[in-house]
């Protein structure tokens, strides 16, 4: 019985840590440029966000080589904010250039992990991200600042749908802060 429940955990651990079908992550995240604050744009909804706005996440290094994540939002109906402290690691070993794959495992909760995957990345410059879960009912779009020009948004959001994400479904996260009217093209300031 013993052996079984090994099993078991092993392959319930394993799913909550995969990709989903036809998507594929990211194959070169440098951890050090991924560190900082991001705003979330969209997102499909998740019970642990609901109702929020102006939410953003902050990624750090920790003394012991993860990656301290620091979730916050806003609850306009309580007037309060909300955060929530986790933990991530790369899962697969370095890349031979010392960067890592967007393949992550993430936990707020112990010992529980949930999957954290890079599916694309705006490289060299990290202006914008877009991460899913080990499922497809899990997608956020994250962006270094409150707003993300719609030709980006509109691409990601476009590259989301032929993945298979229910993109009609998305949360547009209200965002306050500096409104930057970026030019069409190139967007690095």
């Amino acid at each position: 019985m013993h052996k079984i429940t090994v099993i078991f955990c092993t392959l319930l651990l394993t799913a909550c840590l995969g990709i989903p079908d036809n998507v594929k992550v990211v194959q070169s995240v440098d951890a050090s440029q991924y560190l900082g604050t991001w705003y979330e744009i969209a997102r499909l909804e998740q019970s642990f966000e609901k109702g929020l706005t102006q939410i953003t996440a902050t990624y750090s290094k920790n003394a012991d080589g993860s990656i301290k994540v620091i979730n916050r939002g806003f609850n306009a109906k309580t007037n309060t904010w909300k955060v929530a402290e986790g933990k991530a690691y790369f899962i697969d070993p370095p890349n031979a250039d010392n960067t890592n794959t967007g393949k992550l495992k993430v936990s707020f909760f112990g010992p529980f992990y949930g999957a954290y995957n890079i599916i694309e990345l705006d490289r060299p410059y990290y202006n914008y991200v877009m991460i899913c879960g080990s499922d497809k009912s899990y997608l956020w779009i994250l962006s270094r600042t409150p707003q993300l020009t719609y030709p980006i948004k509109q691409h990601l959001i476009s590259q989301a749908k032929e993945l298979g994400f229910d993109t009609d479904k998305l949360i547009h996260v209200e965002q306050q802060g500096e409104v930057i009217n970026y030019k069409a093209g190139p967007h690095v300031k």
